[in-house]
This record gives C-alpha cells, structure tokens and sequence, in this order.
C-alpha cells in the first residue's frame, strides 16, 4: 500500500483542520461504539481519482461529459461499445491507484472494534485494497464484470486480457480521466473497437457497478439498513450525498435519533440535521483520530 503524500489534483482546496473541529470529532468517534460509516467519491479524491461534483475539480465542473446512463447501456450496442473502448484505455491507470490515508485509518478502526460497518459508495476497490472487511459496496465495484444473461462473472483484470486479444493494433490517445476509470476518446477511434460477448453464452458483459439510472437491489439494502439498525452513531466522510441511494440511510439515521458526523469539503443534503459538520480533508482529519 503506498503512503506516498496524497494527490491534490481533484481535491477542492480547504484550510487545514481547525484544533476545535479535531477536538468535538475526537469526542463524537470516542462516544461511538458501533460506529456507522458511509464513503463517498472525496475519500478517493487524494488518492488521484476526481469525483463529480466538488466545486472547479469535479467532472462537472471540468467539462460537460456525463456516466453512462443505465438504459442507454442496455439499449444500445454503440454505447456498449463506446463505454467498453474507454474503459479499456483508462483501466491500467485506474485500476493502480492506491488507497489513501483516510483508508488506511478507516481499517484500523475496523480492527479496533470501533468501525461496527462501512458503507462505500465508490466503485475503485480502494477499500478493499486498503484491508476493510466488514463493508458493502453500494454501487458496486469496477474490478468485477458479469453477463446480463447468465450471470457468469469475471475479474475486470481477466476482461482487459481479452480486450486485447480481440485489438492488438488498436490504439488511441485518452484525453482527460473521469471518476469511474473511463477516459475521453473521440467517436472516431471508438468506431473500430471489439468488445468481447459472454464466454459462456454470448451475452452482453457489464461492469458489477450501479449506473446512473438504475437502482440498488432492495436485498442490499436490506442488508445496509441492518447494519444500521446495530450501529449507535454515523459519521459520513468525503460525499454530499446527493444521491438517494446512499441518502436514504442518513435519513434513516436521523430517524432513529442517531448522532451523525458530516466530514466533507463544501456543502451536504445533511448540513441542516447532522450534529456535527466538518469542512476539511479527510486524509488530512481522520489520521488526527485516536
């Protein structure tokens, strides 16, 4: 695991952590004993992967590319085909980026019997990479793929060696990285791309990611609001949650009376009901915890 200094490059500037603000987080983590925690894309940020929506670094505020969409994913061959050629360009790099410290500070909780379980909404296994077990993935993550028809599943690592098999004189120039590992090419190099079918039935491949669009299976989040239901506080690090799939268990929090912690540069949808809001990188806040 590296511990080199963290990547600033898609993290929004913000003043160091205020002594107070380490303080009243020291004592809301030393209060919990079955603590709750949900990730989102700033935790990744440090380690070199943007996010979308952070303020000047964000995708959307770069430029005015979107993710695929689920339907369009299953509708459409072409975007199949698109999704699949950027992927492939942006896979090597994506897939070698390493956990950051908030990561590493997260597993040890775990560890420690603090961290009773933690929620990522990120895609990049970063999580798993830095050793945390008791975890589920909302979304899903980018190193796993699976056929829509049959449901046989394959690393991602395995898919970049048929990929290649299938092009080995393709070749294009990525232009800019995107937070799901993808990178921009044109719809020219895209065009003569092969993307490989289901080795078992010929179906359609995809990565075991949610796509904008599509819904968390109730199952899962069954699961998540389980885990909730056991835990006696929430802390919420590096997300707006602007997204309702990950939203809906802060409001959960909330009902139960729960406190909650919000760690995360620029505003969130929980700023007016957590009890507790901190403005700050967490790379640079949670190693601060004991």
């Amino acid at each position: 695991v590296s511990r080199a200094s963290p990547n600033l490059t898609f993290v929004p500037a913000c003043l160091p952590p205020d002594p107070v603000e380490v303080e009243e987080l020291q004592r809301f983590v030393s209060n919990s004993k079955r603590l709750f925690v949900m990730t989102g894309a700033g935790i990744s940020t440090e380690s070199g992967i943007p996010d979308y929506r952070s303020e000047g670094v964000g995708l959307y505020a770069r430029t005015d590319r979107r993710p695929v969409q689920h339907a369009e994913f299953i509708r459409s061959a072409s975007a199949r085909q698109r999704y699949w050629a950027r992927n492939f360009v942006g896979w090597p790099q994506f897939s070698s980026h390493q956990p950051n410290k908030a990561h590493l500070v997260l597993r040890d909780w775990e560890k420690l019997g603090k961290l009773h379980w933690l929620v990522t909404q990120n895609v990049d296994a970063l999580h798993t990479k830095a050793g945390s077990q008791r975890m589920t993935e909302l979304h899903g993550c980018t190193h796993r793929v699976f056929c829509l028809a049959c449901g046989d599943r394959i690393l991602r690592s395995e898919l970049q060696e048929h990929f290649e098999a299938l092009n080995p004189t393709w070749k294009a120039q990525a232009f800019g990285v995107a937070p799901d590992g993808d990178v921009f090419l044109t719809d020219e190099q895209v065009r003569t791309f092969q993307v490989p079918a289901c080795r078992k039935c010929g179906g359609i491949l995809k990565p075991d990611v949610t796509f904008f669009g599509d819904t968390v299976s109730q199952e899962k989040v069954s699961f998540v609001h389980q885990r909730l239901a056991e835990s006696d506080s929430m802390l919420v690090a590096g997300s707006s949650m602007q997204v309702y799939s990950g939203y809906r268990f802060a409001l959960a929090a909330r009902e139960k009376k729960l406190p909650i912690a919000v760690l995360n540069i620029g505003p969130t949808r929980l700023d007016h009901f957590a009890s507790l809001k901190l403005n700050s990188r967490c790379g640079e806040l949670l190693p601060l915890i004991v």
